[in-house]
């Protein structure tokens, strides 16, 4: 229900908060006061966005790509960057992966060429998802929502394809949040009185600068900038 439904009724449930972010993605789950990160076989909490494809054998993610690279296959990385994207949104030069666009429904739809064959961006997004989900259901109980991050400034098809990710790994969404009001909560903005906060968001991908307002218990996005090209990737 909606936090200031003060007529639904309130029930428990497993739920999870997802950072799907452009190089490393986290789950973690709150209770009793405190976030738990779910974490994979090797101990680690942080899994890198990375999906490879090796042919007809189903894809690795995270850190098992990393503990495979003596294996052929194709290693996708900051798919992130291609989420709602077209063809002519891309340099070719600039690309380490074979882009190409296909019109469905009477809309463009990238995919990217992997030796699985084409994988749209949504398909390899879901591929990370549904790992994060694994790592957050091998606790026992059964995931029955999420609440997934995003980019302030990504767009109605931007989110919309975020969606469609988590739909395909079998999440059912409960919210999308902002980056910035995530990162507000998460060092109890809310909590203070009303005014301006800057947030700096240095990514792997990106780095973004977002002004937000506080103002009766909402965080407003005022303003964004940054550079999508200017995350640690690029340096």
């Amino acid at each position: 229900s909606e936090p200031n439904d003060v007529k639904a009724e309130r029930k428990k449930k497993f739920v999870a908060g997802i950072d799907l972010g452009t190089t490393n993605s986290l789950i973690g789950s709150f209770s009793n006061n405190t976030v738990k990160l779910f974490h994979d076989v090797n101990g680690k909490a942080i899994v890198p966005s990375l999906v490879k494809y090796k042919g007809s054998s189903d894809p690795l993610v995270g850190n098992f790509v990393e503990s495979d690279q003596n294996n052929p296959g194709l290693v996708i990385s900051s798919v992130k960057r291609f989420m709602g994207k077209e063809l002519s949104d891309f340099h070719r030069k600039t690309l380490s992966v074979d882009l190409l666009e296909k019109d469905m429904d009477g809309r463009k739809k990238l995919f990217i060429v992997t030796p699985s064959g084409e994988k749209s961006p949504v398909e390899i997004s879901a591929e990370i998802l549904l790992h994060l989900k694994y790592l957050a259901e091998s606790a026992g109980k059964k995931l029955e929502g999420v609440v997934l991050t995003v980019p302030a400034y990504f767009d109605d098809t931007q989110r919309q394809a975020t969606k469609d990710s988590a739909k395909l790994a079998g999440l059912k969404v409960l919210r999308l949040i902002n980056e910035p009001t995530a990162a507000a909560l998460a060092y109890g903005l809310d909590k203070k009185k009303e005014g301006m906060f800057l947030v700096f968001d240095l990514g792997g991908g990106t780095f973004d600068v977002y002004l937000l307002k506080l103002e009766k218990d909402i965080f407003k996005v005022i303003a964004t900038g940054g550079n999508t090209s200017l995350g640690g990737n690029d340096f």
